[in-house]
């Protein structure tokens, strides 16, 4: 049997989800969560043995969660259902741990491959997010900006885009002003923008936040 958890702010995407996965045989919904910070809690308890986790949630997003599960559980698989498209997010947060990312468009049997997937200890990647992962290994095609940024930096790039403060962020993701500040200086160069408005412009032209 396959305990799986949801994570999803959305109250009527998790009740779709449970339903679907009653279905399933060797599926059992063991636990639920609407942030990352509830998904956490759920790593905790170690009664789980796939995430599928949105990414786009307040409080504490899935971007954040993931960090923090691949940190203290690294081989829990997690599958991002995320309502952005995969040409926005799936490459990088592949690299940055996750098992699979699909979108929330795709064929309900495809989650469930995807699962069984993840659970057997292997990554799910679609052909076209194949494509993509073999276009930046070879050093073809002009790959988004925001795929050259570090886990930390990832984070730290979609909460300056979303209006949040350094000093808010340094106490959110228990880090130092000056260590987010570092990573916001890092995020500027390696982005080659220059403001916080910049950023929150790049951020909405390529669907990263809404």
């Amino acid at each position: 049997m396959i305990r799986i958890a949801i994570v999803d702010d959305h109250a009527m995407v998790r009740a779709g989800l449970r339903q679907f996965f009653a279905d399933q045989m060797d599926f059992a919904v063991v636990a639920e969560a609407c942030n990352g910070r509830e998904a956490l809690d759920i790593v905790r308890k170690g009664e789980v043995d796939v995430i599928v986790m949105d990414i786009s949630m307040p409080e504490h997003s899935g971007v954040d969660a993931l960090a923090a599960i691949k940190a203290r559980a690294p081989d829990l698989p997690v599958l991002i259902l995320s309502g952005f498209p995969e040409e926005h997010y799936a490459t990088t947060l592949l690299r940055q741990g996750a098992s699979g990312y699909l979108n929330k468009d795709c064929d309900p049997e495809e989650i469930v491959k995807a699962i069984r997937t993840v659970y057997r200890g292997r990554k799910y990647i679609t052909a076209g997010v194949a494509e993509r992962l073999a276009e930046g290994l070879s050093g073809g095609g002009d790959a988004p900006l925001h795929e050259q940024l570090s886990e930390r930096e990832l984070q730290v790039f979609l909460r300056l885009a979303k209006g949040e403060s350094v000093g808010h962020m340094a106490i959110s993701m228990s880090l130092s002003v000056k260590t987010v500040s570092t990573y916001r200086t890092r995020v500027m160069e390696k982005m080659k923008l220059e403001s916080n408005s910049d950023l929150t412009y790049y951020a909405l032209k390529n669907g990263l936040i809404q």
